[in-house]
């Protein structure tokens, strides 16, 4: 299960990379989303390693406040880009 956990944080470093450099603001949301994704699962292993149930609560109130945040900050980008003229609103 260490092999494990480490492949997960292994692959934490090219997501970081992704938001930092990232082309787009997309492309860092993306990054963020991802690095979230990945750290749910290093919490639920870690979990399931060491018979803590209760932390899996806070990888589901994590995943939940993740999921939120990423659609508000969607729909904030989204609308800056139709307020600067970049976008048509249908």
């Amino acid at each position: 299960m260490n092999i494990v956990l480490a492949i997960l944080l292994g692959l934490l470093v090219p997501y970081g990379i992704r938001v930092a450099i990232g082309p787009s603001v997309w492309d860092r949301l993306l990054g963020m989303n991802l690095i979230a994704s990945k750290i749910i699962i290093i919490i639920m292993v870690y979990a399931s390693m060491n018979g803590a149930t209760f932390l899996l609560d806070f990888a589901i109130i994590y995943a939940l406040s993740g999921f939120i945040g990423t659609i508000f900050i969607a729909l904030f980008l989204s609308e800056r880009s139709i307020r600067k003229g970049r976008g048509k609103k249908e």
